[in-house]
């Protein structure tokens, strides 16, 4: 499957955030879209997410696929989590076929055992993170999408994130967003602010 992103415009109240954006997604690859704090990387997320609607252009799902939206796996920008609920718990939300066993044995693989069984309320900001990231990877997903995923996070807890997410995410693009290339550049780099061109058919 491709998401073709073609001469997408975006604005809210009045101020531009994206404008003629372009930008191919395809299967088995990962992409870096970097721009400043506020350059509508988010707003680039949500339109992929089907979130929001373009003011103009559009978003094209090529190839055989016979859905209306992408089965996508996000990381937001916020956690978005149930503050009185587990590290597991949350994880485990994410399908009614996932157990909570399989829940914890991932997020292990980031996370101390013990603080798998804590209200996440109690957790760092960066075991926040950790748990987005590992319950956005956690079912099969078209696409991932990936907003500021590594904000807290020490050098050395993005890199075991990084690791985890390109062993375990298969076929599916990887779309991370942030405001530098910095540790990314196993991904193709997308500035926010000029996109890819669309190659003519």
């Amino acid at each position: 499957m491709t998401i073709q992103v073609e001469d997408v415009s975006k604005a809210f109240a009045g101020k531009s955030v994206l404008s003629h954006f372009n930008l191919e997604i395809a299967s088995d690859t990962c992409y870096a879209v970097v721009g400043e704090k506020g350059s509508g990387k988010t707003t680039l997320c949500r339109l992929l997410l089907g979130l929001e609607r373009p003011d103009s252009g559009r978003i094209r799902l090529l190839g055989d696929y016979k859905y209306a939206g992408v089965n996508a796996g996000a990381v937001f920008e916020e956690d978005r989590l149930f503050e009185n609920m587990t590290a597991v718990e949350n994880a485990a939300l994410i399908s009614k076929r996932l157990s909570e066993k399989i829940a914890a044995e991932e997020l292990s693989k980031l996370l101390p055992k013990e603080r798998l069984t804590v209200p996440v309320s109690d957790l760092t900001e960066a075991e926040r993170r950790l748990v987005c990231i590992v319950r956005a990877t956690l079912v099969p997903s078209d696409v991932l999408v990936f907003d500021e995923p590594f904000t807290g996070l020490t050098k050395e807890q993005r890199k075991s994130a990084l690791d985890y997410v390109l062993s375990v995410k298969g076929t599916p693009p990887l779309v991370i967003t942030s405001e530098t290339y910095e540790g990314l550049s196993f991904a193709k780099k997308v500035d926010i602010h000029e996109g890819i061109a669309l190659q003519q058919v």
